[in-house]
């Protein structure tokens, strides 16, 4: 009997092991990540776009709209576009926390499309809800350091400018102390495109926001736990092995996620410098 809660997560049983190992490699040889997670996709579309059990197709089309919404100042015109190249420069505060938390509002069924015309300010505290995060995790539990938010469509920033600021207003939003501005907007006025006779409705405008916020940890602790039951016991080790890789590697992947858990605990916890006395020079 097929279990849908174990098909929505996973597609093969060494996930926890290629998630480690690459994850050790994107913290080398990357400048920024954006984690997409299937678990949390497949919930907003069941969710949100009432589909009672996702296929790769419908989840490939909601992240098709993260990744557009992130070209989209490449390929069009806007009142404040944001480059690529600023991502980086806006949310990267240290060079190994850049694993970014992304969202995406409003997700819509062409059924509800009829009666909904949602706000900027509507859309915008929709990316910050925990159920609109595309990797499982709850910021709440976290702090964020920054945000960048894409609008799309019929947005002027005099309007994005008051959601921001009712934004800051809210207690579940935290940011960290050494960063209390935190956001970079861009608006770009083409509106998003949705594939003909899909799921997602076509809208107005919409928002996508690329995060980094302390709760990114929660990921890679759930995919540490998975990792560490199957390596206790060396299971399908031997496959690796037999590539031409080293168990050393499996241990010194996992050592870097753990060092990564603690960095962004860290970063969660610090605060302004304690004011000192000014020290003559002699």
């Amino acid at each position: 009997m097929n279990n849908p809660k174990l098909e929505k997560v996973s597609t093969a049983v060494v996930e926890p092991y290629n998630s480690v190992l690459s994850t050790h490699s994107l913290l080398e040889h990357t400048d920024v990540v954006v984690l997409l997670d299937n678990e949390a996709i497949y919930d907003i579309c069941r969710r949100s776009l009432d589909i009672e059990r996702p296929t790769y197709k419908n989840l490939n089309r909601l992240i098709s709209q993260i990744i557009s919404s992130l070209t989209s100042s490449l390929r069009f015109d806007g009142a404040i576009n944001v480059d690529i190249t600023e991502f980086q420069t806006n949310l990267v505060p240290y060079p190994r926390i850049h694993f970014m938390l992304s969202s995406y509002a409003p997700v819509i069924s062409v059924a509800k499309a009829y009666h909904e015309n949602l706000s900027v300010a509507q859309i915008t505290g929709g990316v910050f809800e925990p159920g609109s995060m595309m990797a499982k995790c709850d910021p709440r539990h976290g702090k964020y350091m920054a945000c960048c938010l894409m609008y799309r469509g019929d947005v002027v920033p005099k309007d994005v400018n008051a959601a921001v600021r009712n934004i800051k207003t809210r207690r579940a939003v935290q940011f960290v102390d050494w960063c209390p501005t935190g956001f970079k907007c861009g608006i770009n006025y083409q509106p998003p495109t949705v594939v003909p006779g899909g799921d997602l409705a076509e809208v107005r405008r919409a928002v996508c926001m690329i995060s980094n916020n302390t709760a990114v940890a929660e990921v890679f602790a759930r995919i540490d736990h998975k990792f560490d039951l199957m390596y206790a016991k060396r299971a399908f080790v031997h496959w690796y092995i037999g590539e031409g890789m080293e168990e050393g590697e499996f241990s010194e992947a996992r050592e870097d996620l753990s060092a990564l858990e603690k960095d962004y605990e860290e970063v969660g916890a610090e605060g302004p410098e304690d004011d000192e006395e000014p020290q003559e020079d002699y």
